[in-house]
């Protein structure tokens, strides 16, 4: 109780983990897809070493600024009540394209471990909406995806008509 009392008094005074700045988009990304790993019940680690993969790739971060992320966005993550938090944030701050690219990001996590389940499905709607992408944008990249790691999936674009 004491903890998360400090931690929100020093989120009010700008105090963040090993010096990130507040507001700092990827900590909001981190934290949605931190929240898309565990929408399925289960956090793998090949869906971990995805984030870390394409997380580096897209952000040119080392592994120390990757680890500061990650524990600044599973705080935050273990803060939000919902997708909200995040992606009013990031609709702010993110242009279109980039919106397009997260969308893309977290379909790469989703398909690490080989399975798209309904509930990482509804996730990635809910996300892609309240970030303003468009069903068929979302749709395009969770194909353009599963075309890349040779996997195939049904049922979205029935349930999105």
């Amino acid at each position: 109780m004491f903890e998360r009392l400090q931690q929100f008094v020093a989120s009010l005074s700008g105090d963040s983990k090993r010096g990130l700045a507040t507001g700092d988009p990827r900590v909001a990304v981190i934290g949605l897809c931190i929240q898309v790993m565990e929408a399925d019940g289960q956090i793998l680690e090949v869906e971990r070493e995805a984030l870390r993969s394409a997380f580096k790739d897209r952000y040119h971060v080392n592994d120390a600024e990757f680890d500061a992320l990650v524990d600044a966005g599973t705080s935050a993550e273990s803060e939000a009540i919902d997708f909200f938090r995040f992606t009013s944030e990031l609709k702010r701050q993110l242009s279109e394209d980039q919106r397009i690219d997260l969308v893309g990001l977290l379909w790469e996590i989703v398909y690490a471990d080989g399975v798209r389940s309904e509930l990482e499905d509804h996730a990635l709607w809910r996300i892609a909406d309240l970030l303003g992408v468009t069903s068929r944008e979302r749709i395009m990249k969770r194909q353009e995806v599963a075309g890349r790691i040779g996997e195939t999936g049904g049922g979205e674009e029935a349930q999105d008509a």
